[in-house]
């Protein structure tokens, strides 16, 4: 089992080659994490929602750990994190990429424009729509139906880290390399310098 009261940086490569799954009316997809990044709390990670503070948006990375922290971005995208730290304390593992290795058939239909089964949870929010998730799934338990989440059985190997993707600023750069994922999954998303970082 996986400790969530410890901090995002140490849970995120323990989710490694695990599984996520979610049930629907539809029918079950599960999920094997390749990619991952970890995010910290305030004052903490200059890259993370919770940098300055407790908001109304990421009230959710305060909660319980092992709960869902959604959220949308570029106002049309839901990405999902895993809640980690004690409560009160920001921290979540952003679900990034992987491998649907159950149902399919429904993820194909919820990724239509998807080129191949490899592309269809490969980025934080296909991952996502893969699996069903609802920005209205905030702050649900990871641990109670209608979602599971287990580590791997074996420690994953071949874990690489590298800066985090399309992250500004001083959270974009070292000592912040916390993408985490498995060498040699292609299904592990490309890596993407943020532009303003990449001029500056």
């Amino acid at each position: 089992m996986i400790d969530f009261s410890a901090t995002a940086v140490e849970v995120a490569p323990l989710l490694l080659g695990g599984v996520i799954a979610h049930d629907s009316p539809e029918g079950r997809v599960t999920v094997r994490l390749t990619e991952v990044e970890a995010y910290l709390g305030d004052g903490l990670d200059p890259g993370s929602h919770a940098f300055r503070g407790r908001t109304r948006r990421n009230d959710s990375m305060y909660g319980e750990p092992g709960r869902l922290y959604t959220y949308f971005t570029y106002g049309m995208h839901v990405c999902a994190n895993v809640v980690c730290s004690p409560a009160g304390e920001a921290s979540a593992v952003l679900l990034r990429a992987g491998e649907v290795i159950e149902g399919l058939e429904l993820a194909r239909s919820r990724r239509p424009t998807s080129r191949s089964d490899v592309d269809l949870a490969r980025g934080p929010a296909l991952l996502v729509k893969a699996l069903g998730i609802a920005l209205s799934d905030d702050g649900a338990d990871l641990g109670t139906p209608p979602f599971s989440l287990a580590p791997a059985e074996q420690r994953a190997s071949g874990i690489a880290t590298s800066l985090r993707t399309g992250v500004s600023g001083d959270g974009g750069r070292p000592p912040f390399a916390w993408r985490f994922f498995l060498e040699g999954e292609p299904t592990v998303s490309p890596y993407k310098r943020h532009p303003k970082l990449a001029a500056g």
